[in-house]
């Protein structure tokens, strides 16, 4: 009796926490594309809850997840507030130990290129504040791609 009852228990709490990323998803969907709208971006959709745009192309490589980058960027919140800025020259790290909107994002530019990614919370810190950034929020960072190794 007490499994069927921890088992039943355990049911309805996976349910309800899968129930929380969909909506939590439809959320992100909306702010993201209200920010797009007001600010009249041409964006890019990748169908994980990610959205682009390249305003510059570049004309060097696209890195892949195994490539150290270095990226000049600017992280905030869909209110405008800055969270994170790299110095000019950038920052460098490998592309596959950084959050997966960066990851599946960062590949879209080319070495040289500048553009905007917005990123859902699922693919950013997701549930969890981390340092100045709430939980469930969206993350928009300007992004130049300096060099891809």
């Amino acid at each position: 009796m007490k499994i069927k009852l921890l088992l039943l228990l355990f049911a309805f709490c996976f349910f309800a926490c899968e129930k929380t990323k969909e909506e939590q998803a439809a959320t992100d969907e909306k702010i993201i594309t209200k920010y797009i709208s007001d600010n009249k971006l041409n964006a890019k959709a990748t169908g994980s809850g990610l959205y682009y745009v390249i305003s510059t192309q570049g004309t060097g490589i696209n890195p892949v997840l195994s490539s150290t980058v270095t990226v000049n960027y600017k992280g905030y919140l869909s209110d405008g507030t800055v969270f994170d800025q790299s110095p000019a020259v950038g920052i460098s790290f490998g592309l596959s130990q950084v959050i997966k909107g960066w990851q599946e994002g960062i590949p879209y530019f080319k070495k040289g290129g500048k553009g905007i990614l917005l990123i859902p919370s699922a693919l950013g810190y997701g549930a969890q504040q981390t340092g100045s950034i709430p939980a469930n929020s969206v993350l928009i960072f300007d992004i130049e791609l300096l060099n891809v190794q």
